[in-house]
């Protein structure tokens, strides 16, 4: 006898919203596209997520974690590497020339309060650690500040992504500033920039993103089918 499939509302929204984001874009989904395909209220979804703002914030709070994970094992320099920094901004870089669905997800979240503060306190927490060394008597009040400088840098180097100007010049001045906010000497700042860009870059960020959308499906797949457990032995 074929199991009746319990609704899991909340879980049925992201995995809905996460394949309709990245097959039309942020701005080319609606709630009323989400709320269709699932057949439920424009109601029962602003009842999980206020705005569709909410619901990429739920993105970027997974991207945070599993893109900074991905740098650290490309650069190959152990936990809190700098030069993990330098690929990261360097592959989204990359991959905002390339994907104009992933520039438009990267932008919006660099756009929306919401996302901006989880992105600030997310790497304000992470360069605690990546730059202690340089700045050992910032107070987390300082760090916290100088990532306002430097999600400003990164989301117009990322806004202005397929410009003349080649992508290694915006890149290099990008992440001088960056790595200036921190107080990294400009000896290991240029040995920084000579690493990444001696790094298949590009191929990187085709990768990340790829491998970011399977982690969302997959993370999603297990979240709704433990939902479905619970559940299921409740009942």
């Amino acid at each position: 006898m074929a199991v009746k499939r319990v609704k899991t509302t909340k879980l049925d929204i992201i995995k809905c919203a996460a394949e309709f984001f990245f097959e039309y874009g942020y701005a080319g989904t609606s709630p009323r596209m989400i709320s269709d395909a699932l057949d439920l209220s424009t109601g029962n979804i602003t009842y999980y997520f206020p705005s569709k703002e909410h619901l990429l914030a739920v993105f970027v709070e997974m991207l945070c974690e599993y893109q900074w994970k991905m740098m650290e094992e490309e650069a190959q320099e152990g936990v809190s590497s700098i030069l993990a920094v330098c690929l990261e901004l360097t592959t989204m870089a990359a991959v905002c020339e390339q994907d104009p669905i992933a520039k438009e997800f990267y932008l919006s979240s660099y756009s929306s309060p919401l996302c901006l503060d989880i992105i600030r306190r997310n790497d304000a927490e992470r360069n605690k650690k990546v730059f202690k060394d340089y700045c050992p008597e910032w107070s987390d009040e300082q760090f916290a500040e100088a990532e306002v400088l430097v999600s400003g840098i990164e989301y117009a180097t990322l806004m202005t992504a397929g410009d003349p100007v080649s992508l290694e010049t915006r890149i290099s001045g990008a992440l001088n500033n960056i790595l200036s906010i921190y107080n990294v000497p400009e000896e290991v700042r240029a040995r920084m920039l000579r690493k990444v860009f001696a790094l298949n870059y590009r191929s990187i960020s085709k990768r990340m993103m790829r491998k970011f959308k399977e982690y969302i499906k997959e993370t999603n797949e297990q979240a709704l089918e433990l939902a479905q457990q619970k559940k299921g032995a409740i009942q």
